[in-house]
């Protein structure tokens, strides 16, 4: 599948938001399987016709291996709280119930504009039959994506996309390449290339007013927390670092590293979930496939892809 080009996902969110295409989020062509995400949570096995390919990434269709995301009201006020709610059917169509914990919960929710801005990553609670609900606000008009990353027991890992809406005037935001993001004070730099098809070191080093935090602390059983999304279709990865906390090795910092897989050329964007003094904060960056990077010498730290879990 050929990258799309870089904005495209503005003008298709003018076009959900004010033509109501619920169902444009539902499905999407297929990646040539030597494209696949390795490692990406979320990725398809055969299913019916209109669910997810076999070797689509993540987060592009609402369907997969026979379980289903649907939101109960998928438009919702902008920069409002509102209960946003949802519930996820399994083969033959049945509200599915048991889920395996990962990362601390039975449920992640990342909610993000199409224009990558607004990411929040949530956690859902689940009623007695089945509904998963959670106090949500879309800072903003347009069209969002919500990314259910989950394993049902049983099952495999997977995750599911849906559109949701704000209506309002939407101005779109575009993102210029950067790998060094300030947050409340700290400043977060990343270092390494993303190479379609192959383990792609990334380095992540936090610091604050000019020192190295070496003090960072657990975030749902990791230091850090990685999503990518491809600019144009939002395709979904999720990759943790090396090693864990407690586990006799792992420094808290200040360097975090990654290896991601991409499953093609373009423009990313990347959001990682770090804590330190009690917060979490959100650090982004825009990186291109082969442009600009900086090389991470052979001998650090190997990290993995955990198939989308937290």
């Amino acid at each position: 599948m050929n990258t799309a080009a870089k904005l495209t996902a503005y003008g298709a969110a003018l076009a959900l938001l004010f033509g109501g295409a619920y169902a444009a989020g539902t499905a999407v062509g297929p990646l040539p399987s030597s494209t696949a995400a390795a490692g990406a949570h979320g990725q398809a096995q055969p299913g019916a016709a209109g669910e997810a390919a076999p070797d689509q990434p993540g987060g592009l269709a609402s369907s997969q291996a026979g379980y289903t995301l649907t939101p109960t009201n998928p438009t919702l006020t902008p920069s409002t709280s509102q209960d946003f709610a949802f519930r996820i059917s399994g083969p033959g169509g049945a509200t599915v119930t048991a889920f395996d914990v990962e990362h601390d919960k039975r449920m992640h929710l990342i909610v993000i504009r199409r224009d990558t801005t607004g990411f929040q990553h949530i956690h859902p609670e689940m009623d007695a039959d089945g509904t998963w609900r959670v106090p949500l606000t879309l800072p903003a008009a347009g069209a969002y994506r919500a990314f259910a990353d989950f394993t049902p027991t049983g099952g495999e890992g997977a995750t599911l996309g849906v559109d949701l809406f704000a209506p309002g005037d939407f101005q779109p935001i575009a993102h210029q390449p950067s790998r060094t993001a300030q947050v409340d004070g700290y400043r977060v730099e990343l270092a390494g290339e993303l190479t379609p098809g192959q383990d792609s070191p990334l380095r992540i080093t936090v610091s604050k007013n000019g020192r190295p935090v070496t003090d960072l602390q657990p975030y749902l059983a990791a230091y850090g927390h990685l999503v990518a999304l491809r600019e144009g279709d939002l395709a979904y990865l999720h990759v943790h670092p090396d090693g864990a906390p407690g586990d006799g090795r792992t420094a808290a910092g200040p360097e975090i590293v990654f290896i991601a897989e991409v499953p093609s050329a373009g423009s990313y964007r990347l959001f990682l979930n770090f804590q330190h003094a009690g917060v979490v904060r959100t650090a982004e960056f825009t990186i291109q496939t082969g442009a600009d990077a900086t090389t991470i010498p052979p001998n650090a730290p190997a990290g993995h892809s955990d198939g989308g879990h937290r």
